[in-house]
């Protein structure tokens, strides 16, 4: 609690757009003088304060930092996010945690990044940190084809041999895309590293088997991370083994998290990212580029304090693996706004643009629920089902064409992220009203849950 009052001291002091936001909200930073005062200031968010102040208003002292990230947002603007060394060697702890989990720090380890490279935050800043490991004495090389499967499949043969053992880091459907391409991993004794989706564990077993994975609660580690603010938190061994029990006990899951869904379960270090719950989404305090106090993510999820978790554990006849004393904090996803897909986040926005074409508007009336599903291979697919107009049938391949060209144009997470041939969405076309969709008299959400997280 010591330490989230000091940074949001600190940030009043330094950090010239955060005092205008308080006084804004009519709040006197001095009164801020114990953990309950900080609980009831004001949240902050992308639109009420990341988007309203100048850039450099944002940052300490008024300096935009030494780089800049991107993240894709509704409209297709990208929203700019500096960020500076220093936010990577404090990410690159959660980095260690894992990497430590795989004995990289007495391995030989080749570290293939799979991220997209370029402006978007996955990238670079996953090769900044684990090169950042190679400095502090793991005996780690990074290599970086990106999102470029061809090239990733070429390097990996030839450099493979040379290592103790291969990481993979990237979105999780591409790392399986280029697990299932490939071939001879099991002589490569692969680890990976993910992040921006929720899988299941039974995908983890999967997508394991297929690249020789020997152990998946060792070997394969979720990040949560957001181009907001880099890692939040890191899967370790013990919440895998949790998260594996709880899989196959889905009444426990719901009792612990409230939802039928499995989340994603990480631990996280309060005195770098202090979370909070409100509404049954997340918020954050973390010192970032631009230091967010408070600020509202809106990823549905919650927090679970360590000692909870264990006597939850202990409870109901079950010891996790060894692991940090560190809490818990579960993430089912971005709440009602948006899907995670390869990656990228993709909004209702960008498909109602392509609903709203000359010839496709006269076949619909506008409403859509976007989703992603996993098939009979457990790799990821995208979905959209619309709702035809009264009497009107439409063409559903002309429409995922028109949602197709706006989704390239609008979100460049999508363009980039997304391999070409994944990129098409599935069209279902359904008859207004439809009661399964789009039932009269109920408030229409655009987006559902992924069904590869239901038990």
């Amino acid at each position: 609690m010591d330490d989230v009052l000091a940074l949001f001291h600190d940030v009043v002091a330094t950090v010239p757009a955060y005092p205008k936001f308080l006084a804004g909200h009519g709040v006197d930073p001095d009164s801020v003088q114990s953990f309950a005062d900080f609980q009831r200031l004001p949240l902050t968010s992308k639109a009420n304060y990341q988007s309203r102040y100048p850039l450099a208003e944002l940052c300490r002292g008024g300096r935009i930092g030494d780089m800049i990230s991107v993240s894709s947002g509704s409209s297709g603007t990208p929203t700019i996010w500096p960020r500076s060394v220093e936010d990577e060697l404090h990410i690159t702890k959660r980095f260690e945690q894992v990497f430590r989990a795989f004995e990289a720090d007495t391995k030989t380890t080749l570290a293939v990044i799979c991220f997209p490279l370029g402006t978007w935050v996955g990238g670079l800043f996953t090769l900044a940190c684990v090169r950042h490991l190679a400095t502090q004495g793991f005996p780690i090389t990074s290599v970086a084809p990106g999102n470029n499967k061809a090239e990733i499949l070429r390097v990996i043969p030839e450099l493979a041999p040379h290592f103790d053992q291969v990481v993979l880091l990237g979105y999780p459907p591409f790392v399986k895309d280029v697990v299932d391409s490939g071939s001879g991993w099991a002589s490569y004794d692969v680890k990976m590293v993910f992040a921006g989706e929720v899988f299941s564990e039974e995908w983890r077993d999967l997508v394991a088997s297929r690249a020789g994975v020997q152990d998946p609660v060792r070997g394969m580690a979720s990040l949560y991370g957001t181009a907001d603010a880099g890692v939040l938190g890191n899967e370790t061994p013990k919440s895998v083994s949790i998260r594996r029990f709880l899989a196959s006990r889905p009444d426990l899951a719901r009792e612990l998290f409230g939802d039928s869904r499995l989340p994603t379960l990480v631990q996280y270090d309060p005195r770098s990212r202090f979370f909070e719950v409100h509404n049954g989404t997340l918020m954050f305090s973390g010192d970032n580029g631009v230091p967010l106090i408070r600020y509202h993510i809106a990823d549905e999820g919650g927090v679970i304090p360590h000692k909870d978790m264990l006597e939850f554990c202990d409870t109901n006849g079950f010891t996790p693996v060894d692991g940090p004393g560190l809490p818990f904090v579960f993430v089912f996803g971005r709440s009602l706004f948006t899907v995670s897909y390869f990656g990228a986040n993709i909004y209702p926005e960008n498909v109602t643009v392509g609903l709203e074409q000359p010839g496709i508007s006269d076949w619909v009336t506008g409403k859509f629920v976007l989703e992603t599903y996993e098939d009979e291979d457990r790799d990821r697919r995208l979905r959209v089902t619309v709702e035809l107009a009264p009497g009107q049938q439409g063409d559903a391949a002309s429409i995922a064409e028109q949602i197709l060209a706006q989704l390239r144009r609008l979100n460049s997470e999508f363009a980039n992220y997304v391999p070409a041939e994944r990129q098409l969405p599935e069209v279902v076309l359904r008859p207004a009203g439809d009661p399964e969709y789009f039932p009269v008299g109920v408030k229409h959400r655009y987006t559902r849950p992924a069904n590869w997280t239901n038990f």
